[in-house]
C-alpha cells in the first residue's frame, strides 16, 4: 500500500472525524441555551430549530439509511431499539442514529491510530482495518444494552409509583394509566401499552403478543400479574398486605439483584475487552523499538519468523476479544431479526450441486452423530438450523485452508525480500547502524544480490564458483581474497535460503489442519456456549421459584398454568419445559415425570417433585409452603449464587483478556530477543575465534 492512498485514507478519516466533532460542538451549545433563550424560542411557536439535536440526529439517521455500509447496522439497532420505544418512530430513529454517530467518534480516532501506527505494515494494517468491522458492532451492541439497563432502573421508579396509585385507586389498569403519563420516559410507553391491553375487548390474546416483543421478562411479570389480579381479583395474605403489591415487590427485588449484577460485570470487564485489543497496535511500536536498539532483531521482525508470529498474534486476539465479550454477556436485548430461512447460508444450501455435497457432510437423521450435534445445538440455545451450521464449518474450513496456503506463500516471499534488502553487515551487536554504515551495509547488499541473481535456482553451487565470480563485480574488484572468501560464505548462506523458500509439503498438511480446525470451531463456540449456559443454571432456577412464590396464592391458578409461565420465562430448560406443556393433557404425572428424567439439576428436580405433589395430593400453597416461609433465605442465596457467578466470570475473564498481551511480550519480544541474541552472539566469537587464528 502506497504512502499516498495512507495519506488519503488518514485525510478522509480526519475529515469525518472533525465533522462529527463540529457536529457534537454544534448540538451541545445549541441544547444548552439559557432560559430567556428557550423562552424566546416558545414564543416563536411550534417551529423547530433546525440545529436542535433532535433535528441533527433525524437528518443523520435519513443520511445513514442511504450508505449502504451504515444501513446494515441502522437496521440492526432498529429492530432493538423498536422493542424499547414501542412504535415510538421518532425516538427509534433518534437514538438509532445517536448510537451510531458515537460509535463513529470512537471508530475513527481508532482508524487513526491504526494507519499512523501500522503504515509501514501493509498485512496487519488490512487485518487491523477488517477487525474494527468487528469492533463497531460491539460497541453498537454495548450501547443498546445500556438502554436496556437504564430502561430496568426506570422500571423501578416506575414499580414504586404504581404502589402509590394503587392505594389510591385501588384498581390495576387506573394506577397503571396514573403512572404512565410521563412521556419523557421509555417505560412509560411499556406502561401505555400494558395498560392498552388490560382494557382491550381481548386482553388475553394481546398479552399473548405482547409477550413476544417484551424488553424484558420483568416487564412479562408485571403484566401477567397485573392481567391475573384484574381479572381473578386482589386478595390479601396472612398479613393482611396486598398479594399484588407484595407481587410487585418480589418482582422489583429481582431486578435490583440484576442491576447489581449487570453492574458489577460491567466492572469486572470494563477494560478487558480494551486490554485484549491493545497488543494489536503494539506489534508495530514494539517491533520498531526491537530493531532500533537490537538490529540482531530484524532478521525476526522483517522475516518469515515475525510474520508468523504476527499473524498467531491477531488470530489470538481475535478470538480473545470475541470471548472476552462472550464471557461478559450480561443478559441485555437479545433480538434475532434474521429469517432463519433467508440466510445466506440457506441460500447457498438450496442450490443443487451445493446441496448434493452438503448432504454427504451432514448427518443423517436418526443417526448417534445427528442426535448429538441437535442436542448440543439445544443445549446452546441455538436458532440456526443444523444445515446453517454445517454450512458455517465447510465455509471456514475452505477460508481456513486458502487463507493458510496464502500466508505460507507470503511468508516464503517476505523471507526472499529480507534477503534483498537485508544490510549486510558482519558487526554491531547493540543498537543500530549509523547512516554512514548503513549506506556501506547496502552497498554490500546489491554487490551481493548482483552474484544472488546469477547462481539463483541452482541448487549445486560451490563456494569456488562464487568466489571465482565475485571479483567479475565491479564492488568486489579490489577485495583480497580473505574478503572475497567471507563474501561468498555470505553469499552462498543468502543463497540457501532463497533456494530454500519453496511451498512444503508440511505446509499444505498445516494449511488442512489449520482448515479442520476451523471447521470445528462452530461447534466448539456452542460447546462455549453451552458451559455459560450452565453457569446461569441456579439463577434461572431461582427465578422460576421467584415466578412460583408469585402464582401460588392467586386462585383459579392450577400446575399447568405454572409450567406455561415456566415455559415463558425459561431460557437454558425450555425445550424440556415445552415438551412438558405440550404433553401435559396426555397424563399431567407422567408429563412432570418424563421432565424430570430430562433435568439433572437437583433444585429444580425439587420444584417439579412439588408440582407433582400439586397435581393430585395437595394445593399448591402448600406445595410451595417453603418458598413463603423461606423468602429471605432464597433472596440471600440468590445474592451469593450470582457473587459466584460474577467472580468465576471474572477469573475466566482475566485469562482470556490477558492472554494476547502476556502473548505479545513474551512472545513477539522477549523470546526472540533471547533466542536470536544468543544465535548472534554465538557467531560472532565463532568470527572473531576464526580471525584470531
Amino acid at each position: 500500500m502506497s504512502n499516498q492512498i495512507i495519506y488519503y485514507i488518514m485525510g478522509i478519516s480526519g475529515g469525518l472525524f472533525a465533522l462529527i466533532v463540529i457536529a457534537y460542538l454544534i448540538m451541545k451549545s445549541k441544547t444548552n441555551k439559557s432560559d430567556m433563550k428557550k423562552i424566546k424560542q416558545l414564543r416563536e411557536g411550534t417551529k423547530q430549530n433546525k440545529y436542535s439535536s433532535d433535528v441533527i440526529y433525524q437528518k443523520l439517521y435519513i443520511f445513514y439509511t442511504t450508505v449502504p455500509i451504515f444501513k446494515r447496522y441502522v437496521l440492526k439497532i432498529r429492530k432493538k431499539l423498536e422493542i424499547i420505544h414501542m412504535q415510538d418512530e421518532y425516538k427509534t430513529r433518534r437514538q438509532a442514529s445517536k448510537i451510531i454517530t458515537q460509535a463513529l467518534c470512537i471508530i475513527i480516532p481508532v482508524t487513526l491510530a491504526v494507519i499512523i501506527f501500522t503504515k509501514n505494515d501493509p498485512l496487519l494494517l488490512v487485518i487491523l482495518l477488517l477487525f474494527e468491522i468487528f469492533l463497531i458492532e460491539t460497541i453498537m451492541s454495548g450501547m443498546i444494552d445500556k438502554y436496556d439497563t437504564k430502561l430496568l432502573k426506570q422500571q423501578i421508579e416506575f414499580f414504586a409509583e404504581i404502589r402509590h396509585a394503587y392505594h389510591e385507586f385501588n384498581m390495576v389498569e387506573e394506577a397503571i394509566y396514573e403512572v404512565s403519563q410521563n412521556d419523557e420516559l421509555e417505560v412509560s410507553i411499556q406502561g401505555q401499552k400494558i395498560y392498552e391491553i388490560l382494557i382491550s375487548d381481548d386482553p388475553e390474546t394481546e398479552l399473548e403478543k405482547y409477550y413476544d416483543v417484551a424488553p424484558n421478562s420483568f416487564l412479562k411479570e408485571f403484566a401477567g400479574i397485573s392481567y391475573l389480579t384484574r381479572e381473578f381479583g386482589d386478595r390479601t395474605d396472612k398479613d393482611g398486605a396486598s398479594l399484588y403489591l407484595k407481587n410487585l415487590n418480589n418482582i422489583t427485588e429481582e431486578m435490583q439483584l440484576e442491576i447489581l449484577k449487570r453492574d458489577k460485570l460491567n466492572y469486572v470487564f470494563q477494560s478487558l475487552s480494551i486490554i485484549a485489543i491493545l497488543p494489536v497496535l503494539f506489534m508495530s511500536p514494539l517491533k520498531n523499538w526491537a530493531i532500533k536498539n537490537f538490529s540482531f532483531t530484524s532478521q525476526f521482525y522483517d522475516g518469515k519468523g515475525g510474520l508468523m508470529v504476527q499473524v498467531a498474534l491477531v488470530v489470538l486476539t481475535f478470538v480473545c476479544y470475541f470471548l472476552t465479550r462472550k464471557i461478559k454477556d450480561t443478559g441485555g436485548i437479545k433480538v434475532d431479526f434474521k429469517d432463519q430461512n433467508k440466510v445466506w447460508q440457506v441460500r447457498l444450501y438450496q442450490k443443487p450441486i451445493i446441496k448434493k455435497i452438503m448432504d454427504l457432510i451432514i448427518p443423517k437423521k436418526n443417526t448417534k452423530e445427528y442426535r448429538i450435534v441437535t442436542k448440543l445445538m439445544k443445549e446452546a440455545a441455538s436458532k440456526q438450523k443444523i444445515e446453517t451450521l454445517y454450512v458455517n464449518k465447510v465455509v471456514i474450513c475452505i477460508l481456513t485452508i486458502i487463507i493458510s496456503i496464502m500466508l505460507f506463500s507470503f511468508a516464503h516471499k517476505t523471507a526472499i525480500n529480507y534477503v534483498y534488502k537485508e544490510p549486510t553487515s558482519n558487526y554491531n551487536l547493540l543498537g543500530s547502524l549509523s547512516k554512514k554504515d548503513k549506506a556501506n551495509a547496502m552497498e554490500v547488499t546489491k554487490a551481493q544480490n548482483e552474484a544472488l541473481k546469477v547462481f539463483k535456482g541452482r541448487q549445486k553451487v560451490t563456494k569456488e564458483e562464487i568466489v571465482e565470480y565475485l571479483p567479475k563485480i565491479e564492488f568486489y574488484k579490489d577485495a583480497s581474497e580473505n574478503e572475497i572468501s567471507l563474501a561468498a560464505d555470505k553469499v552462498m548462506s543468502k543463497l540457501k535460503i532463497i533456494n530454500g523458500e519453496n511451498f512444503k509439503w508440511f505446509e499444505l498438511l498445516l494449511a488442512f489442519i489449520f482448515g479442520y480446525l476451523g471447521f470445528c470451531s462452530p461447534t466448539w463456540m456452542l460447546m462455549l456456549q453451552k458451559k455459560l449456559r450452565a453457569l446461569e443454571m441456579e439463577n434461572e432456577v431461582m427465578e422460576y421459584q421467584t415466578i412460583i412464590l408469585m402464582l401460588m396464592k392467586i386462585e383459579r391458578v392450577n400446575v399447568e398454568m405454572i409450567l406455561e409461565w415456566l415455559e415463558r420465562y425459561s431460557n437454558i430448560f425450555r425445550e424440556p419445559i415445552s415438551k412438558c406443556v405440550n404433553n401435559y393433557e396426555s397424563g399431567a404425572w407422567e408429563a412432570l415425570e418424563e421432565l424430570k428424567g430430562e433435568i439433572a439439576f437437583p433444585q429444580l428436580i425439587q420444584i417439579i417433585e412439588s408440582l407433582q405433589a400439586a397435581v393430585e395430593k395437595i394445593p399448591i400453597r402448600e406445595a410451595f409452603d417453603e418458598l413463603d416461609n423461606e423468602r429471605e433465605y432464597y433472596q440471600e442465596k440468590r445474592k451469593e449464587s450470582n457473587e459466584r457467578l460474577i467472580k468465576r466470570k471474572g477469573m475466566i475473564g482475566k485469562v482470556v483478556g490477558f492472554a494476547p498481551m502476556i502473548s505479545l511480550f513474551v512472545g513477539y519480544l522477549i523470546i526472540p530477543l533471547v533466542a536470536i541474541g544468543m544465535t548472534v552472539m554465538t557467531e560472532s566469537f565463532s568470527s572473531i575465534q576464526g580471525i584470531g587464528l
